[in-house]
């Protein structure tokens, strides 16, 4: 676990974000049409929105959810810089939007992962669900870091 590292709530910019969308492996989750708009719309209008900074300040983990409040959790965006994986970031930006959307014992978490993000949502305690309907017509394009269309 990384003590030196400090979980909170707060809003980060579109470029920061960008920024740390390619020192992890989030970034390959956008579509590259609109990203911009979109990144700037997502950033601002998230429900709950955590970071994880280290001493420097750097972000080196983030955390986006949509919540009723009440009974579910969707997470939208959960991703450690690749510097500082395997040191609990993840595990602890899930415990606070989990403590801030109601309680783990009253919130139903929900979310999509990647193939290779499945072993951490496990050791969580997560399961597949098969019960989860889709509506999706988007044109999925892969963002890949560094690329120039942002």
């Amino acid at each position: 676990m990384d003590d030196k590292v400090t979980i909170r709530s707060e809003r980060i910019s579109a470029k920061e974000y960008t920024g740390f969308l390619k020192r992890s492996d989030l970034g390959s989750q956008y579509p590259a049409e609109r990203f911009a708009e979109r990144i700037g719309r997502l950033v601002d209008s998230v429900q709950i929105s955590l970071s994880a900074r280290n001493e420097d300040g750097l972000l080196v983990g983030v955390l986006f959810g949509l919540t009723d409040f009440s009974y579910w959790l969707f997470i939208t965006d959960l991703g450690v810089d690749r510097d500082h994986e395997r040191k609990g970031i993840g595990r602890r930006l899930m415990q606070e939007a989990l403590r801030i959307a109601g309680g783990e014992k009253d919130i139903a978490v929900y979310l999509v992962a990647n193939d290779a993000a499945m072993a951490f949502y496990e050791k969580l305690g997560m399961e597949k669900a098969e019960d989860v309907m889709q509506y999706n017509r988007i044109d999925w394009t892969p963002f890949k870091a560094g690329s120039e269309k942002e």
